[in-house]
């Protein structure tokens, strides 16, 4: 009778096992990195694949929430096939549908973007769910313009650890109800800076992190680079402070 392996070497044979598995099915990496050191150090490596993220943006926001979503969508893998955009009709209406030419000035090719649009809420999320499970999608981003209980967000979180993509979902107003999110943010617009002939510069988001499963929150100011597909934390001068003039305030 031979002797039982040891439980060390039996959950060694078991690793290397699932790692070939994933690597054969060509699974994304666990995380999704920014690019950004302080940024994925406090996400432990990135935003965690197979696990929701929320964002929300005040009203006026909300295209640079959209936007801040379809850049983590970019940054997917080339051999990632497929990232779905789910949409409400109200909420089409309300701020309005994704624009091709604008997803390839993104850095996101149309071609890997599907969209579906639904008549409710509750469909979004149900089509969230079942899009999640989906091994096929790297990353399934829905727009939400209603509340979204914890049910519902475990339900998302339960999904997207089955199959494995980045989850967004994306709020069009700020919330502090519970969530089952890894993370929650909120977005902003930032200045940019004029690039070299004066002209607008690379778009800028402000970035909250508000809620970190994995580590301490934080607020950053990036720029987004959509030829390299790549984020930088956006560094502007800072005026320099008023110099002395005494003979001014003499004379006052």
């Amino acid at each position: 009778m031979l002797p039982a392996e040891p439980m060390e070497q039996h959950l060694a044979r078991l690793r290397r096992a699932i790692a070939q598995t994933s690597e054969a099915l060509g699974d994304e990496p666990c995380s999704r990195a920014l690019g950004v050191p302080d940024i994925d150090a406090a996400l432990g490596g990135g935003l965690a694949c197979a696990a929701l993220h929320d964002l929300s943006a005040a009203p006026m926001h909300l295209g640079t929430a959209a936007g801040f979503a379809l850049t983590l969508a970019a940054r997917a893998p080339e051999k990632a096939k497929q990232a779905l955009w789910i949409a409400t009709d109200f909420g089409s209406q309300e701020t309005g549908a994704l624009y091709g030419p604008g997803l390839d000035l993104i850095g996101l090719d149309s071609s890997r973007l599907l969209v579906a649009r639904v008549a409710r809420p509750v469909d979004a999320l149900f089509a969230m769910e079942e899009a999640l499970k989906c091994r096929a999608l790297s990353t399934v981003i829905a727009e939400i313009n209603n509340e979204v209980d914890l049910t519902a967000t475990r339900r998302l979180s339960l999904a997207a650890r089955a199959g494995g993509a980045l989850g967004v979902l994306l709020r069009h107003m700020p919330s502090g109800s519970p969530s089952a999110a890894r993370t929650r943010w909120d977005v902003a617009a930032a200045p940019s800076v004029p690039d070299e002939l004066g002209g607008l510069g690379r778009t800028a988001f402000r970035l909250s992190l508000v809620r970190n499963r994995r580590g301490p929150c934080g607020t950053w100011t990036l720029t987004w680079d959509h030829h390299e597909r790549v984020f930088s934390a956006l560094s502007v001068g800072v005026a320099a402070e008023a110099p002395d003039r005494p003979d001014q305030a003499l004379s006052a």
